[in-house]
């Protein structure tokens, strides 16, 4: 008979699992090893379990999938504390085994209740009972896991896992996916709303990414523009009347188009304060909402609970049926201002030592490989480079700020670089988000031959505190730090790097970036006095 960490191994394995991400530690080792050797599968050793949480939520993020992290006690279960709250804000599926101290310790200095610091966090829990119940214990958290779409912690004490079990295989029972239906009495409603409307605008969130041929087709029928939230970005890339990202990241001309609609057709999308500019974008408007699941429609003027690509083709039947004309608002004038403005690449100077950072983004968007994954780190970089650096689809965009903290970007790389190994990954990350918790991680993508380039838009500090000290008439010179030069850094954990301090530098990183054979690192050196928020 297998010992427990074996047979959890095992399991393991046959639900589907190749990547495990961890550190290891005594109460939880013995699984990463049987994982390795026995399993033949692959785990990847974090420096940091806060990384090893956010190399989950990468892989988690691209594929959709359940990601497994396996720390140890105490200390190190804490460490994940800001993953776990991450990944529930995030709705993804990970399961997090946590070893525990032996259930008979009275004076272990590393015990303390797991399960006080992982309820609050909005994260499940679940208590391996006995040696014997561990399998089942495993396919509840797997399922949990799954079914909630959040992190599932499992906890299993460390004088389990050399009890010897039966082992036996223990089904998820995980139901397929069942497209909801939606009720035709909410379709006519929309479509009444819709047919006394002359300029609707669709917006598609998140939860409407498998819709989007539905959607381009009801948005051509309407003459409606089309929009999305930032984490559906570049889902209708391609489509002349694309608007980009809505919010506060949209251009002139979205924010100009947004304001004169009279009507805004929303598919999976939740409407918080940053997609609706605290509500001012749904001022004056009829608003449709549409999401899978009926606890997720808001209070507007019409609501149809259903899958997205359902409801979609409910409606565009509807409107045929009843012979509803398409609006003029997907206008040729329209189309126009719209691929003007997506050709403005007007270099701005900056001053001697630094490069302008919407220039500099835009031209490696430019030469970046097309088929790639980006990730975001938290910064005041981000209002620059969030619009600039694109993807072909948003399912290849990663973004760990759902908690609000920096440092989450090159854990998440990592784990997207896994769920996508084929694709090079890209993360934007502030100086200060790198230093914080990317420098550590940054050697783990070299250690495991990663194919990651690391833009770093550097300002010297932390910009947006800076930002806080001017605007208040106060010094900001405790905003600011003399960072070592980050390439020297990056260079002596064994990757490649190039330091960007004018626009002609640019050329160093496009031979960097086309010569690349490991991890590489691209310090942009920002001007901290220059507002970082891209000028349209």
């Amino acid at each position: 008979m297998p010992a427990v960490h074996a047979a959890v191994a095992q399991a393991l394995a046959e639900y589907g699992v190749d990547v495990m991400f961890g550190l290891i530690g005594d109460a939880n080792m013995f699984i990463a090893q049987s994982f390795v050797v026995e399993q033949k599968r692959r785990y990847v050793g974090a420096v940091h379990e806060a990384g090893a949480m956010f190399m989950a939520y990468g892989y988690a993020s691209v594929t959709g999938d359940l990601a497994v992290v396996t720390v140890t006690q105490g200390p190190a279960l804490t460490n994940t504390i800001t993953g776990l709250v991450e990944g529930v804000r995030g709705r993804l599926p990970m399961l997090v085994i946590a070893g525990d101290t032996p259930v008979a310790s009275r004076n272990h200095p590393q015990d303390v209740d797991h399960r006080d610091f992982v309820l609050p966090t909005g994260a499940g829990y679940e208590q391996a009972r006995t040696p014997g119940s561990v399998l089942d214990d495993l396919a509840i958290a797997i399922r949990r896991a799954m079914l909630e779409r959040r992190p599932v912690v499992l906890n299993i004490p460390s004088d389990f896992q050399f009890q010897e079990i039966a082992y036996r295989p223990v089904p998820l029972r995980l139901a397929a996916y069942q497209p909801l239906q939606p009720d035709s009495v909410a379709v006519a409603g929309a479509v009444d709303l819709l047919a006394g409307v002359r300029r609707p605008v669709l917006l598609a969130g998140r939860g409407a990414i498998p819709a989007r041929s539905e959607l381009i087709r009801l948005a051509e029928r309407l003459g409606a523009p089309v929009t999305t939230t930032l984490k559906a970005r570049d889902l209708f890339r391609g489509d002349p009347f694309d608007l980009g990202i809505t919010g506060g990241l949209a251009t002139p001309v979205a924010v100009q188009t947004l304001a004169e609609a009279d009507c805004l057709l929303v598919f999976g999308a939740g409407l918080n304060d940053f997609t609706t500019g605290h509500g001012k974008l749904l001022e004056g408007k009829r608003i449709i909402h549409v999401e899978a699941s009926p606890d997720h429609l808001g209070p507007y003027d019409a609501v149809v609970a259903g899958d997205p690509a359902a409801v979609a083709r409910a409606i565009l039947r509807r409107l045929d049926v009843r012979q509803i004309a398409t609006s003029g608002f997907r206008s040729d004038q329209l189309a126009e201002r719209i691929a003007a403005a997506a050709m403005d690449s007007t270099a701005v100077e900056s001053v001697p030592g630094t490069v302008d950072a919407a220039s500099a983004l835009r031209f490696l968007d430019a030469v970046l490989p097309t088929d790639r994954v980006v990730v975001s780190d938290g910064g005041r970089f981000m209002m620059t480079s969030l619009p600039l650096l694109r993807v072909a689809h948003p399912s290849a965009f990663v973004l760990p700020q759902n908690f609000g903290s920096i440092g989450t970007g090159m854990g998440a790389a990592i784990g997207a670089a896994y769920a996508e190994p084929r694709r090079p990954v890209v993360l934007v990350v502030g100086d200060g988000g790198f230093l914080h918790g990317g420098l550590a991680e940054f050697s783990t993508a070299v250690r495991e031959r990663l194919d990651v380039i690391v833009v770093v838009c550097n300002d010297g500090g932390y910009g947006a505190e800076h930002i806080q000290f001017r605007d208040r008439a106060l010094d900001p010179a405790i905003s600011l730090f003399d960072w070592p030069d980050l390439a020297d850094v990056a260079q002596a954990l064994g990757g490649a790097a190039v330091t960007v301090r004018g626009l002609p530098d640019l050329a160093k990183a496009t031979v960097a970036i086309e010569q690349r054979e490991r991890p590489l690192l691209i310090d942009l050196r920002l001007d901290v006095m220059v507002d970082t928020r891209i000028q349209h």
